[in-house]
């Protein structure tokens, strides 16, 4: 089995004050912030930063967010978040933080949730899961191209689709609530009929989604012959 052999797991770093050096619109409710991180160190593919937000009365907030950039992009990390109505952290983001501000970040943080390098491997996203599992997709077509590794992506409309201008043959979408005009692919929740194809034959599948979603595609797995061992999950909570 081929292994990544670029970047090993360590503890991860201090407190440490980056910089953002580019903001990018991804859909109405999600941008993508690159830092630049003075003490950088190479993550895996799946790995997450926390990063801290501190107001002038010394209150912190404090949320996680998956590394959505290759361990290859050397002293930057990017973070894809999504806006929360109700949250402490993602609507500053959103609404005030500019190209040029700075931010305390730490990480990265270890996981079981990291690919080194399996193949054929199977990555299940839903909404903004999709994240981590592009790092890992992002870091594939830098190192090992000719590695099998296939995305099944689920969002609710057209618009809500992350990393669009990435995706290609490799991705299979499907819409939840209102699919594009002319869209001819699945529609509807994931299900077994989605999965058959690109499950077949693969050694290890990252499912990454809301609670329910990792239930249910973690379930249609299972029922497809897919091993216990071989399914990792990780599931998102309202990261504020």
């Amino acid at each position: 089995m081929e292994r990544l052999t670029t970047v090993e797991q360590r503890a991860p770093g201090k407190w440490q004050i980056a910089t953002v050096s580019k903001i990018k619109v991804e859909t109405a409710r999600v941008k993508s912030f690159t830092f630049d991180v003075p003490m950088w160190m190479p993550h895996l593919p799946g790995q997450h930063y926390d990063v801290r937000l501190t107001d002038p009365d010394g209150y912190h907030a404090q949320r996680s967010y998956s590394v959505a950039s290759s361990p290859l992009d050397k002293g930057q990390v990017e973070l894809t978040i999504d806006c929360l109505d109700d949250g402490e952290v993602s609507p500053y983001f959103h609404e005030v933080v500019e190209e040029g501000d700075q931010v305390e970040l730490r990480g990265p943080f270890t996981s079981y949730f990291v690919w080194r390098g399996e193949s054929p491997v199977l990555l299940v996203g839903g909404g903004s899961g999709v994240v981590p599992l592009v790092a890992m997709l992002r870091h594939q077509q830098r190192t090992m191209p000719e590695l099998d590794m296939r995305l099944v992506y689920s969002v609710r409309y057209p618009d809500d689709v992350i990393f669009a201008d990435e995706l290609g043959e490799e991705t299979v979408l499907t819409y939840t609530r209102e699919a594009p005009e002319g869209w001819t692919g699945h529609t509807g929740h994931v299900d077994a009929e989605l999965l058959r194809g690109p499950a077949e034959g693969v050694q290890l599948a990252f499912v990454c989604g809301s609670n329910g979603f990792v239930e249910t595609a973690s379930g249609l797995l299972l029922d497809l012959g897919m091993q216990p061992s071989a399914i990792r999950t990780e599931r998102f909570g309202p990261t504020s």
